[in-house]
């Protein structure tokens, strides 16, 4: 035998000797999933609202008559390193509350002046003049006192849009009462009493309006702000009674029902031979459920109009006292109400808050949840929902909930039938085949939220998610 004919032997194919699998294949019915989608998620905020129907299409939230003066945050524009109050904005300090004069607003803008300041550098000083108002243009500032037994005491963090020092504008001998120290890099806009003072020389209408403002009798509130309701108690004999009603707001909220929209698409030669095992329309169906799904729950935590993240109230938000998310931050957000069912937090802020408990020796625990073991803290479930936004900076807030109408808490908003009605508020209008042969239905999901009272919901903000790795 040759040296050519032993390689050409030994490079031939084994005879096969029974059908292969590739042939096989074309008789036999593949096990198959049905069509997967990685976008779903758990959507805990859906599973935890109590859903409202909502048969007008809209929720009037009536509240009691509550004064709030001068409790919003100062806006500020920035122009390079230049930054500038908006004049319209100071209307936010109680002072200035109702006055309506933008010239004599824009001269007091104009006096504000910039300053910049370094982490750890103290901008008052317990027991020292009121000699300037500060407005806190960009970073965070911590404040510190002493409590009712003069020892020393953390009294919380402020951030951008707060201010401090607005005894400085209308009383001369005001003293701090704490201690200002700033807790990151950050910009200050100080407006002076000898500035103000200035100005209010030059303006009648300024003048006239503080004199109302400091004469007019105080508003009988309890320590939430609502109008008191005058009560007696405890007295003996024929006392006369004081006369008293509960004043409601004259113009309550009302939240329209907001609603995500698309048209599916499914050609009749698919419908019509392609529906074994699996109904095609059906399974297109379900996937584009689930994308209108995860679309309202991103809607009803960002909406502008609606969203959680943008409806906690101002007093209602607080800032992290060290950036990472400390039991004490969790601690301090649940005290803000009489009771919180439910935290939601982005799936990387609760990696950082398992991190910083075990730092220090702490473990959460963990409570059974629709069938699910989710982690707590106090017995509050910690509930992951990736639609809360995570910063280019690595941060990212923690949301406080307590639900339902009982409750005086957030609800969810829907309305269930509707023609067409595939889901409660949830509709599949057949729309027709056009020209192409192409089916179309028309999706639609009506859905909003309402927070009933303002300590229903809290924001912890500016949470540090970092693990040092990023």
């Amino acid at each position: 035998m040759s040296v050519d004919a032993g390689l050409e032997n030994a490079q031939a194919p084994e005879k096969q000797l029974s059908l292969g699998t590739a042939a096989a294949r074309n008789l036999a019915t593949t096990t198959k999933s049905a069509p997967q989608m990685q976008e779903i998620t758990s959507r805990w905020l859906l599973k935890v609202l109590p859903w409202v129907q909502t048969s007008g299409g809209a929720y009037r939230v009536n509240r009691r008559l509550t004064y709030t003066v001068g409790d919003g945050r100062i806006d500020f524009v920035k122009t390079g390193s230049e930054v500038r109050v908006i004049p319209g904005e100071l209307g936010e300090l109680a002072l200035l509350r109702g006055f309506e004069d933008q010239d004599v607003l824009v001269a007091l803008a104009d006096r504000c002046v910039q300053r910049e300041f370094r982490a750890g550098e103290v901008l008052a000083e317990l027991g020292e003049p009121i000699d300037q108002l500060h407005l806190l243009a960009h970073g965070k500032v911590s404040r510190a006192g002493l409590d009712a037994y003069d020892a020393p005491t953390q009294l919380g963090v402020l951030a951008d849009g707060s201010r401090f020092g607005e005894q400085a504008l209308t009383e001369s001998d005001a003293l701090w009462d704490y201690t200002v120290t700033a807790a990151t890099n950050g910009t200050l806009l100080t407006l002076s009493r000898s500035d103000f003072q200035a100005v209010l020389d030059q303006s009648p209408e300024l003048q006239a309006h503080i004199a109302e403002f400091l004469t007019l009798p105080q508003q009988r509130q309890n320590e939430l702000g609502e109008a008191e309701i005058a009560l007696s108690a405890g007295h003996w004999g024929e006392v006369e009674l004081p006369g008293t009603f509960v004043d409601y707001e004259l113009k309550p909220r009302e939240y329209e029902l907001s609603v995500a929209q698309t048209v599916l698409r499914v050609h009749t030669r698919v419908a019509d031979l392609y529906n074994q095992p699996m109904n095609q329309t059906e399974q297109q169906l379900r996937l584009t459920i689930e994308a209108l799904k995860e679309r309202q729950e991103h809607e009803l935590i960002n909406n502008p109009e609606f969203g959680l993240l943008n409806n906690a109230d101002f007093k209602q938000r607080i800032q992290a006292q060290t950036g990472a998310p400390t039991p004490d931050d969790l601690d301090e957000l649940l005290s803000m109400r009489r009771d919180t069912h439910f935290l939601l937090a982005h799936p990387r802020t609760i990696a950082a808050i398992g991190r910083e408990f075990n730092s220090r020796g702490l473990y959460p625990d963990h409570v059974d949840l629709h069938g699910s073991k989710v982690p707590a803290w106090r017995g509050v479930p910690i509930l992951p929902v990736n639609k809360i936004p995570v910063t280019k900076e690595r941060t990212s807030s923690i949301i406080a909930l307590r639900v339902g109408e009982a409750e005086q808490g957030v609800i969810g908003l829907h309305q269930t039938g509707i023609p067409d009605e595939y889901q409660p508020s949830l509709s599949v209008r057949f729309m027709g085949i056009d020209e192409k042969a192409i089916i179309n239905y028309l999706v639609t999901a009506y859905y909003s939220a309402a927070v009933l009272v303002p300590d229903a919901l809290g924001v912890l903000e500016n949470v540090q998610i970092s693990n040092g790795r990023d």
